[in-house]
């Protein structure tokens, strides 16, 4: 990504409004200047092992942010038909975002909404995720740690409570 500064805003080669800002783990914007986490490149064509595989590798380093984008990825350039399914994982790796920045709400919220629309990937209605996702797995530990957060109110350890996806 270039970084010209137009009008004070940082903007990619096709003048897009980007954030060039270093990030965390957590994907929160840090100071111009600081060491943050390398940023996951956009638009990146992968195949659903692939993405499954750098999805897996970022959240066991405890930084869903990040794998919410390599899930992104695979919702915008796979196929049409499996968009419900990882749209579902981005919003679950969203919430265990949000819920790994203390933003309970947020992140129970959209944990669930990631449950919900995992739901019918269980072999059911769309069939078979691709991959070996445990779709059945993936659906209780969103359940599961939204009722947790909701309970405790505190930020989670994002790395500990990383789902295993396969």
């Amino acid at each position: 990504m270039s970084t010209s500064r137009e009008g004070d805003r940082d903007r990619d080669e096709e003048g897009r409004a980007r954030n060039a800002r270093p990030r965390d783990g957590l994907g929160r914007p840090l100071p111009h200047g600081a060491a943050g986490v390398d940023r996951q490149p956009e638009g990146v064509v992968r195949t659903a092992a692939q993405s499954v595989a750098e999805a897996q590798a970022l959240l066991d380093a405890g930084q869903p942010f990040h794998a919410h984008e390599v899930f992104e990825d695979a919702w915008k350039s796979g196929p049409d038909s499996e968009r419900g399914l990882w749209r579902a994982l981005a919003q679950t790796a969203v919430g265990l975002t949000h819920a790994a920045r203390g933003n309970a709400t947020g992140g129970a919220r959209l944990l669930r909404r990631g449950a919900d629309g995992l739901v019918e990937w269980q072999g059911e209605g769309q069939g078979v995720a691709p991959a070996g996702l445990d779709t059945a797995g993936l659906v209780r530990w969103a359940q599961e740690l939204a009722d947790e957060v909701e309970r405790s109110a505190e930020a989670v350890d994002a790395a500990a409570v990383a789902p295993r996806l396969t």
